[in-house]
């Protein structure tokens, strides 16, 4: 057999074993953040299904607004408090300079809808 040939073969074998190796110890490394790119990938697939059905959604969301509108203000004003609380232990304030603006207008609307329900 040609000595070179054989050379091949032995670097091609080696080059093999390294690529093994290597594959190994990447899986190995990567085993801890398996579940968070799962995480991310179940989310992803998420997004792009509401991308694929916005009008289905927004339909929903309408039929949902005109039906309940009780419901979807309690429901957004939960979440509009939910999302200040959440700034607030991030550690950041409400950074809009129209806060002392806007505060008092949402308070008198908030009045306006409780005294109408």
């Amino acid at each position: 057999m040609n000595p070179r040939l054989v050379e091949f073969a032995l670097r091609k074998q080696r080059l093999q074993i390294k690529a093994e190796y290597q594959r190994a110890d990447m899986v190995h490394r990567l085993a801890g953040i398996e579940s968070a790119l799962d995480t991310v990938d179940t989310i992803r697939e998420q997004f792009t299904w509401a991308r694929q059905h916005a009008p289905l959604l927004s339909s929903g969301v309408l039929l949902l607004l005109f039906s309940r509108p009780r419901m979807v203000l309690r429901l957004a004003r939960s979440g509009w408090v939910g999302w200040l609380l959440w700034s607030r232990l991030r550690g950041r304030g409400p950074r809009s300079l129209l806060t002392p603006v806007v505060a008092p207008a949402l308070r008198l609307l908030l009045g306006l809808f409780r005294r109408r329900a």
